[in-house]
């Protein structure tokens, strides 16, 4: 009888730790957190490269996917606003995929993601920045972009006061709109330099989801150093893009410019 004791006894022991090891083993990624880090690179890789085929092949199938997860709304989101940056940059041939067009289905899947949570930090900062894009290449901006992109940056920015891609939206707000859509390139300069400072602590932690952004942030200081008529700074910055994404187009084209006086 005690043997037969000892032998549950160590059975359970067995079962405990059995199941100790599993609670302290590192979890494997979800598949949907694989997905969505697939379609953010993919987007990214599309607007450095500015393939706009890309692009909108990724945004399609996004569009097709059916999960019901808010990231799936936030970068189908994020297709559209890469591709409205792209139009704005380049010129759009159709109606359907104008600045205008791209903006307002980026701001459509925001509202859908932030009915069910409100308090989404990156999906209100993202939809302030559709929000605040021209309609077209000559300017004009959206009927709203005085109010309701500052008030969700401003939500955003309670929300997740450190996140980098919220403070390199807000700066870019400041440094691109003009002082009567709320713009203040003054505000710019520190908030950029917070911002690519956030990136480079996010960079030293997990990797986080999503996670775009970095060389954007520098290219955006690099700009606004040369407004400053710091070249030396604007190249170091440019250097920074490069080493994150060599086949960011914006950067090289920009560098080339430094470079050739």
């Amino acid at each position: 009888m005690q043997g037969s004791s000892h032998t549950h006894l160590g059975r359970r022991l067995a079962l405990a730790v059995a199941l100790l090891t599993l609670a302290l083993r590192p979890a494997a990624a979800p598949a949907d957190e694989t997905q969505w880090r697939d379609y953010e690179s993919r987007i990214q890789y599309g607007y450095y490269t500015e393939d706009v085929r890309a692009l909108r092949t990724i945004g399609e199938a996004i569009a097709q996917d059916d999960s019901h997860d808010p990231l799936r709304g936030y970068y189908a989101a994020l297709a559209a606003w890469r591709l409205a940056q792209l139009a704005l940059l380049n010129g759009a041939a159709q109606p359907q995929t104008s600045p205008g067009a791209l903006a307002s289905r980026c701001v459509h899947e925001l509202d859908a993601v932030l009915e069910a949570n409100a308090d989404f930090a990156a999906g209100l900062a993202l939809r302030a920045a559709c929000g605040s894009l021209p309609l077209e290449s000559g300017g004009m901006h959206a009927p709203f972009a005085a109010h309701k992109p500052r008030k969700d940056l401003e939500r955003a920015l309670q929300l997740a006061p450190r996140d980098p891609r919220v403070l390199l939206l807000d700066a870019a707000a400041d440094y691109q709109l003009p002082p009567s859509q709320g713009g203040n390139k003054e505000r710019a300069l520190p908030k950029l330099r917070r911002a690519v400072a956030a990136y480079e602590s996010e960079r030293a932690g997990p990797e986080p989801l999503p996670g775009w952004g970095a060389p954007e942030g520098y290219v955006l200081l690099a700009r606004d150093l040369l407004d400053h008529g710091d070249g030396v700074g604007a190249r170091d910055a440019l250097e920074r893009a490069l080493l994150l994404a060599p086949e960011y187009v914006q950067a090289r084209r920009l560098m080339a410019r430094i470079t050739s006086g």
